[in-house]
């Protein structure tokens, strides 16, 4: 049998900008598979400009031409779903239904790797194909025609992975507020500081600008804010690009087509709604408000974020 032409999104977003919030909303699209966890498909050998900003798990992956098959699938950090499948009673996600085992997949990874060369772009489908072998109870239509992935802040490698897949391969940036998105990042056990932060989600909008004009086919940007209004509308809108139908499953996050009530744990974004996104900015002081505008007041005008702004400034 013919293998299913693999066409592959990644989804990206700073850290509490809705990338989980996105990734709980795609997931009960009828024509994807959708990731069950981060994907984190980086590697220790990530090195550039950009590699003491951002957590190395987090970026598209290199490997050494000299690595095997099996020790490329090593090399794969994907924290999250390791973490459950081998120790679950340590994983935040351990009250979820997961039958998957590691070598189960890897198994899948290698028969889909003999007699192919071993390219990034090769190895990272073998990866995502095999997940959705390996994982015994995943809900399938049958009508899948995209893998999804997500990894935080992966869009500034966005050109990368546009360039493995060509016309197959998609990135769609999640950005929001920067207010929003802090207040939500000072909830975290050791919160980044605002200039800490600030920098990093400046550079996600930096890059992601720069490569939404240069692929507008395949770098794609939406608006949290725009998003939790209307999911099934503006994510309907994003999957018919794709060349995908529209789905209702579009309008409430879920995991393995199971609804959620709340996105966390997969998320520190617990109920995404218009009125929780400008409560969350209105936690923070006006020191704090003050100090964030300064540093991202270009990209509020850029995004429009001028209205949002006034109401958690006031």
């Amino acid at each position: 049998m013919a293998e299913t032409q693999y066409n592959f999104l990644m989804l990206s977003a700073m850290y509490e900008n809705g990338g989980n919030t996105t990734h709980r909303l795609l997931d009960g699209h009828p024509e994807m598979f959708v990731y069950p966890f981060e994907s984190q498909p980086g590697t220790k050998f990530v090195t550039d400009h950009l590699s003491s900003m951002y957590p190395l798990k987090y970026r598209w992956p290199i490997f050494p031409s000299s690595a095997t098959a099996e020790e490329m699938y090593r090399l794969i950090i994907d924290e999250e779903c390791r973490v459950r499948a081998n120790t679950p009673f340590v994983s935040k996600f351990r009250d979820a239904a997961f039958d998957f085992a590691d070598k189960d997949r890897m198994a899948a990874y290698l028969e889909f790797l003999k007699d192919k060369p071993l390219t990034r772009a090769n190895v990272m489908e073998a990866f995502y194909r095999a997940t959705f072998i390996a994982w015994k109870n995943v809900k399938k239509t049958g009508n899948e025609k995209f893998w999804v992935g997500y990894s935080p802040i992966i869009g500034v490698d966005g050109d990368k992975i546009i360039r493995d897949y060509g016309e197959r391969g998609h990135v769609l940036h999640v950005v929001r507020n920067p207010f929003s998105a802090y207040g939500d990042t000072k909830k975290r056990p050791a919160p980044l500081s605002i200039d800490h932060y600030m920098l990093g989600w400046v550079t996600c909008q930096y890059y992601a600008k720069i490569f939404a004009e240069k692929y507008p086919n395949n770098f794609h940007i939406v608006k949290y804010e725009d998003e939790i209004k209307n999911p099934k509308e503006v994510l309907g809108a994003l999957v018919q690009k794709l060349g995908l139908a529209p789905s209702d499953t579009l309008a409430e996050p879920s995991w393995n087509g199971e609804v959620l009530k709340q996105v966390f744990p997969w998320g520190t974004i617990r109920i995404p709604t218009e009125e929780s996104n400008v409560a969350t900015g209105r936690e923070l002081n006006k020191e704090e408000i003050a100090e964030i505008y300064a540093r991202t007041k270009e990209w509020i005008t850029h995004y429009g974020y001028e209205e949002v702004y006034q109401k958690i400034a006031a």
